[in-house]
């Protein structure tokens, strides 16, 4: 098997991910994923595809991510590994599209207008 390379974003988060088979190693960055993503509930969703698709432990998973939060990274990242599978087999994507693994969240950072300190936020207003 060839490197599978895919890629997954949320907000402004880029992660590429390249998967071989293996023995069920995440890299992030060069650095072990439970490094990076030190919580349980990162972690979690990381491996998340993985179980829905009983493949935990068949493939290492090398992925470059930057860019957005700690949040923002570990989703991008379960999509780009969720398409990867996909990719792999074309019977992983009912599984993973009911939980809603394989949309790309279009929702974005609204930007600031001119004229307000924030997106929406309006400056004080005085009548007198």
């Amino acid at each position: 098997m060839e490197v599978i390379n895919t890629l997954g974003r949320r907000k402004t988060s880029v992660a590429r991910v390249y998967m071989t088979k293996g023995k069920g190693s995440v890299t992030v960055n060069k650095k072990d994923y439970t490094e990076v993503f030190p919580t349980s509930v990162l972690q979690s969703k990381i491996i998340q595809p993985f179980a829905l698709t009983d493949n935990i432990g068949k493939f290492d998973v090398k992925v470059n991510v930057s860019g957005g939060g700690i949040n923002g990274q570990v989703e991008a990242i379960r999509l780009g590994i969720s398409r990867a599978l996909v990719k792999l087999d074309e019977e992983n994507k009912p599984l993973l599209k009911e939980e809603g693994l394989m949309t790309r969240d279009p929702r974005m950072v609204e930007r600031k207008k001119p004229g307000q300190p924030k997106a929406r936020k309006k400056f004080q207003f005085s009548k007198r």
